[in-house]
Order: structure tokens, then C-alpha cells, then sequence
């Protein structure tokens, strides 16, 4: 039953995923359907304007020889070029993203290309316009405005073929079929903007399928940090009950031994029996300390899991980033041109080098294709950079996660391990907080000798020490936040690792109770970290010690550890 609802859970959540996946396809589509309308609404005034002036210097010299003057063509391009032009804009600006609008765009596109073709008597040069065109509305990322656009060219060129042929080939009389040739050659610039089409469409789709998982894992990972900060909560509760629980059986020892002080005077029997009461009652005390220090380790191992899920939360946000711009700098590539420099070249390819010697754009041809291989090259480049840094980001929370996996497993455990080691995993636990509040951090180290010591109880006060320099240092408001981990010696047999920022300091009347059980000068903060630090420091038969000169002066932290334990001495 439980291995079903696990299973129902994890389809839930990839049903989930496609849900969001899909929405943000089409979230994003959308965005580029509007653009792209915003776009051809400006091109086509653009092109109105451009078909006027066609009918005033062009088309009465290709329709009447060398005599400039007003033409018929000037009224069609005013009032026939506005209204191809006027319906879509107008569209375009009021109903941006709606298919009626796109495909009107398509339509209105190519009418204006036949306008073109109509004005320069059916020069060559202007049926390029309607492969321009054509690229164009591979802006929308739809093969079905190219279907629109498509039949609108075809069926222009068969009426006006047959009806007009000078209108369209520039010549009095031309073959019935010729109209089929120019429509082979659109299927065939068809055939390859499909395709790119299908390739951006799959590349949007995999962006979003990216994104929406990333989302996903993000609000996991809030969810497990909620429910761990609940635990926490909760334990800490149970810690605050058991000590209260203590103070009450420290009461009732402190009456019971004035009880068996009157009761002294009176008989040595009753003496012995005080005595044994005595001893009976420090036995529970030593049971509940025990316990105390037990839910103390408890609380330091949640501070460091903690620690460890907030900077893998920190590195996710990186992984968003990267995504975000490896995205973004995709859709903007420039490669799509290559296709527009290999159908021109295509279409010259009977007679390719006269074609890049001698004509105007021919020529331009060899220097497009070098600065287009220079721009990729550094598009590609730039790539590469991002990909790593993604690749970097993914490394790091797996390290992050085998070092928490590592000490883990060895919780009581004494190991003879170097001390700069151990402050080195305590500041990559707090690295991301640290670089979010661009702290300095200063590494002092001195060749100490190897120490036994339980690493984990090590790790707990290190990572507390340096999270609490990082609040000091947030709260004192200072451009220069710096952090110096010093290692060194107090003698042959004791080594000394010191956490000291420059941050708000310590007042002198709360020096003395810095370390008591509940005592915090942070608003959200539970006085339980320095005490647990305390405690966990005199188990490994050490002390924590702290230093100030006051508000505004910073502090010092200093935890020192025997080289031989007291458990080997003794």
C-alpha cells in the first residue's frame, strides 16, 4: 500500500511537472506570436511607404520607358498598398497573438510582395521579396501562416500569369505552366523553413521541460527545508520541557537536602539514609544531563543539514540563472542567416562565381559568411563558458551532499585528523550565505600537530561559529565584511581554532552569559547554538572561549582542543 502511494505521489508530481512544462510552452509562445505581430506591423507601414516610392521614381520608368511621371501605379500604391498593408497592421496593434491576426499577416505579407512585383513590371530582383517574406514569418515559429502565405503566392502568379503576365514576369506573353516553376520554388524555401520551425518548436519545449522540472525540484527542496525547520521547532520544544523538567528536580533536591540537614541532628542512621537519597537523586541529575547533552548534538546535527540544504538551494538559483541565459542567447542565434546566404547561393549556383564577382550582392556574400562565422564562433564560445559553469554548479551540490553523507556516518567516531581540513568543510557549508553577503574571508594557518577528535562534534561548533559571524557581519552594515579562520598553538599539547569578524561586537554586560541556555541577542534567533557549541566542546575535553572590546568592535571565537583527550590520558 505504501510503495502504491509513493507511485501515485511521483505521478502526481510528473503530472505536475507536464502541466507546468506545457503552460510555460505556451506562455512563451505567446510572447513570440505578439512580438512577432508588433513587428510586421511596423514592416508594413514601412513597406507601404517603400511602395509608394517604387511608384514614384520605379515603375514609370520600367512601364513607359524613360518618362518620369505620375502613374497609375502611384494611386495603387497609395490606396491598394494601404489597405493590404492598413487590415493586418491594425490587427496586428489591436489583437496581437490571435491566429486570425498571424495568418492576415501572411496574406497581407505576400500581397504586398505581389505589389512589389506589380510596381517593377516583374523584375527578377523583387520576387526575392516574397522568399524575404517567407523567412519573416518563420518569426512565429508556425509552418501554418507559411501554408497561408503559400497558397496566396501561388494563386497570384496563376491569375496574373494568365490574366497579366507582364504584371508578374515582366513580359507580354508567357507559358500557362510557368506559375507552377515559382510555386516549386516556394514549397522548396518551404520545405527548409518548416524544418526550422519544428527544430525551434522542439528546442521551446525542451526549455520548458527544463524549466518546469527546475521548478519542481526548487519547491521540493522548500519543502523539505519547511519541514525540517518544523522538526527543529519541535525538538527544540522538547529540549526546553526536559529542562524545565530539570530545574524542577533540581528544586526538589535542593528541599530534600535541607529535609536531611535537620534530620542530620537528630540520628547518624538517618544521615546514611540522606546520604543515599543524595547520591540517588545526582544519579537522575547525571541522566537528565546526558540526556540534555544528547538533544544538544541532536539540534547541532539539524543546524548543519540545515546549513547544507540552504546552500544547495543557493546553487539551484545559480543552475536557474545559467538556464535563463543559456536559453535566451539560443532563441537569439544568428545561425537561422545562414539559411538566407545558402538560398541566394543556391539560387545562383549555375553560375556561382560570375554570380560572387559581379553581382552587387553577390559580392557581399564571402564577407556576410566571414563575420557570420566570427559571430558564431563567440556565440559558441560563450556556450561553452555557460554550459561549464552550469556543470560547476551540479559539482558542487554533489560535493556538498557526499561531505554532509561523509560526516554523517562518522557521528562519535574520534579520528586523528588535520584542523585546517575540518575548517575548510565548515566554510563550504556556509559558502553560499557568505558570497550572498560578499564577506572576506581571511585564512591564517599555522602547522599545528594532528589531533584526535569526533570530526562531527567539531563540524557542528565550526558551522555555528562561522553562521553567527556571517549575522554579525549582516547586522554591523559595514562595506568591508571580513571573516579570518586562524589555526594555531597554546602550548606543545593544545591547538586553537579561532572564528573572528569584524562585525557588531559584544556588549560587556552580556560576555558573561554568552554561552547560557537561551540567551540571544537575534531577533529570530533560540539561544541554543553557542550553548550546544559549549557543551559539545568540554565533551571532546576542550573549551569555547569568545573575546570582544564591545558594540561595533567585532569578536573572536575561539575553540581549543586538547592534542591527547582526556579519555587517553586518564
Amino acid at each position: 500500500m505504501q510503495v502504491t502511494e509513493v507511485n501515485g505521489e511521483s505521478k502526481h508530481r510528473l503530472d505536475s511537472t507536464e502541466e507546468r512544462s506545457a503552460a510555460l510552452f505556451a506562455e512563451h509562445h505567446q510572447v513570440i506570436f505578439k512580438r512577432t505581430d508588433r513587428f510586421f506591423a511596423s514592416l508594413m507601414v514601412l513597406q507601404w511607404i517603400t511602395g509608394i516610392l517604387f511608384a514614384l521614381w520605379v515603375s514609370p520608368k520600367t512601364w513607359a520607358g524613360s518618362s518620369s511621371q505620375t502613374h497609375i501605379h502611384v494611386y495603387a500604391a497609395v490606396f491598394l498598398g494601404g489597405l493590404i498593408t492598413g487590415f493586418p497592421a491594425v490587427l496586428a496593434l489591436v489583437w496581437p497573438g490571435r491566429v486570425l491576426t498571424r495568418h492576415a499577416v501572411a496574406v497581407g505579407q505576400m500581397l504586398v510582395s505581389a505589389l512589389f512585383i506589380h510596381l517593377t513590371g516583374g523584375r527578377i530582383e523583387t520576387h526575392f521579396h516574397v522568399f524575404g517574406s517567407l523567412a519573416f514569418l518563420t518569426f512565429y515559429r508556425d509552418w501554418r501562416v507559411l501554408v497561408s502565405a503559400t497558397v496566396v503566392v501561388a494563386a497570384d502568379h496563376f491569375v496574373r500569369g494568365v490574366y497579366w503576365p507582364q504584371s508578374v514576369y515582366g513580359v507580354l506573353l508567357a507559358d500557362p505552366w510557368r506559375w507552377l516553376e515559382h510555386a516549386g520554388w516556394v514549397l522548396f524555401e518551404d520545405a527548409f523553413l518548416v524544418i526550422s520551425i519544428r527544430q525551434g518548436v522542439a528546442e521551446m519545449i525542451g526549455m520548458a521541460d527544463r524549466q518546469a522540472k527546475l521548478e519542481a525540484v526548487n519547491k521540493n527542496i522548500e519543502r523539505k527545508i519547511a519541514e525540517r525547520t518544523q522538526a527543529l521547532t519541535k525538538e527544540i520544544a522538547e529540549r526546553e520541557r526536559v529542562d524545565a523538567e530539570l530545574r524542577e528536580a533540581q528544586e526538589e533536591l535542593e528541599n530534600r537536602v535541607r529535609q536531611r540537614t535537620l534530620e542530620l541532628q537528630q540520628s547518624n542512621q538517618e544521615l546514611r539514609a540522606e546520604i543515599a537519597a543524595r547520591k540517588q537523586a545526582q544519579q537522575q541529575l547525571e541522566v537528565a544531563q546526558r540526556g540534555l547533552l544528547e538533544s544538544a548534538r541532536l539540534a547541532g546535527m539539524a543546524e548543519v543539514a540545515t546549513s547544507v540544504l540552504h546552500n544547495v538551494g543557493n546553487v539551484l538559483n545559480s543552475v536557474t540563472i545559467s538556464t535563463s541565459i543559456l536559453s535566451e542567447r539560443l532563441h537569439d542565434s544568428k545561425i537561422v542567416r545562414l539559411t538566407e546566404a545558402a538560398a541566394l547561393m543556391r539560387e545562383n549556383a549555375q553560375d556561382l562565381v560570375a554570380f560572387l564577382t559581379n553581382d552587387p550582392k553577390g559580392k557581399l556574400v564571402p564577407s556576410y559568411l566571414i563575420n557570420l562565422s566570427e559571430h558564431l564562433l563567440a556565440e559558441h564560445t560563450a556556450l561553452f563558458h555557460e554550459f561549464e559553469s552550469l556543470a560547476r554548479n551540479v559539482e558542487h551540490i554533489k560535493e556538498i551532499v557526499a561531505m554532509q553523507q561523509s560526516y554523517a556516518t562518522a557521528c562519535g567516531v574520534r579520528e586523528v585528523l588535520p584542523a585546517k581540513d575540518l575548517v575548510e568543510d565548515a566554510l563550504r557549508m556556509n559558502a553560499g550565505a557568505l558570497e550572498r553577503h560578499e564577506v572576506e574571508i581571511i585564512r591564517e594557518y599555522t602547522e599545528v600537530p594532528l589531533i584526535p577528535l569526533d570530526k562531527h562534534k567539531v563540524l557542528q561548533v565550526l558551522v555555528n561559529l562561522i553562521s553567527n559571524a556571517k549575522y554579525a557581519l549582516d547586522g554591523s552594515q559595514r562595506p568591508d565584511k571580513r571573516l579570518t579562520l586562524r589555526i594555531g598553538k597554546n602550548g606543545p599539547e593544545r591547538v586553537q581554532i579561532a572564528v573572528i569578524d569584524n562585525g557588531i561586537g559584544i556588549a560587556p554586560e552580556n560576555m558573561t552569559r554568552i554561552f547560557a541556555h537561551g540567551f540571544t541577542t537575534r531577533k529570530d534567533g533560540h539561544g541554543f547554538g553557542l550553548h550546544s557549541a559549549a557543551l559539545a566542546a568540554q565533551e571532546m575535553g576542550g573549551t569555547l572561549g569568545v573575546q570582544s572590546e564591545g558594540l561595533g568592535r567585532g569578536a573572536a571565537f575561539t575553540l581549543e582542543l586538547q592534542r591527547q583527550p582526556a579519555e587517553a590520558t586518564s
